[in-house]
């Protein structure tokens, strides 16, 4: 991996589209409430940043704001879902049907916010054959051949860690765009492949970090 090319490519901070889902988390609830227009210092407000720096964030996007008026809160918002890819239908396969691959079958948002689990799969006899949430489970065998018929877009792993990058090598292969991965340890690809390595760990090391700074050791 060329690691100077990727960062002189790549336009958008990472940090900048890391806080793009918390913006429209938070539009989201404004329109549940009926709110047709927000400011910029009301945003910084609610959600605890710098007002310039939510500016910033969404300059890299374009305009979408007015000088003395703000923002219309749901113009915003499609503009969100479309720079985050998510007003189109996206399909997923699990590779993975244990705890956390059960858990994500389950889980009723996904295809409400346009991501379908197509199907999972496992070398468990156990599991082999079972459906959890409607999504059925493969033999780990047929993975590669059934993303390619099906031409999935996102591969998600679930599998301990000693076999996260051979199932990556495959999805990659098979011909996903993308990698969820939450096996606990990170997976990489030479192709132009998204890859988003997600360790649950570190969410709760900064908990217990910020939870010390409140006792004041």
């Amino acid at each position: 991996m060329n690691c100077e090319t990727n960062e002189t490519t790549n336009r958008v901070p990472e940090a900048v589209i890391r806080r793009l889902p918390k913006y429209l988390n938070y539009l989201r609830e404004l329109e549940r409430e009926g709110e047709l227009k927000i400011s910029s210092f009301k945003m910084s407000c609610d959600l605890e940043l710098n007002a310039s720096q939510i500016r910033r964030d969404l300059s890299y996007f374009g305009g979408f704001g007015q000088q003395g008026y703000g923002y219309t809160v749901s113009k915003l918002r499609q503009e969100i879902e479309n720079i985050l890819g998510i007003n189109e239908q996206h399909t997923m396969v699990i590779a993975g049907a244990g705890n956390i691959g059960q858990a994500l079958m389950l889980y009723p948002s996904f295809k409400a916010q346009g991501y379908e689990i197509r199907a999972a799969f496992d070398i468990s006899p156990e599991r082999v054959g079972k459906s959890y949430g409607g999504v059925e489970v493969f033999h780990m065998s047929k993975l590669r051949d059934y993303i390619r018929e099906n031409e999935i877009e996102i591969g998600v792993i679930a599998a301990p860690k000693e076999s996260a990058q051979t199932i990556a090598n495959e999805m990659i292969e098979a011909g996903v765009r993308g990698i969820w991965n939450y096996a606990p340890t990170d997976v990489r690809s030479e192709a132009k492949v998204a890859i988003e390595n997600v360790h649950l760990n570190d969410g709760l090391y900064v908990l217990t970090y910020k939870m010390k700074e409140n006792l004041g050791e």
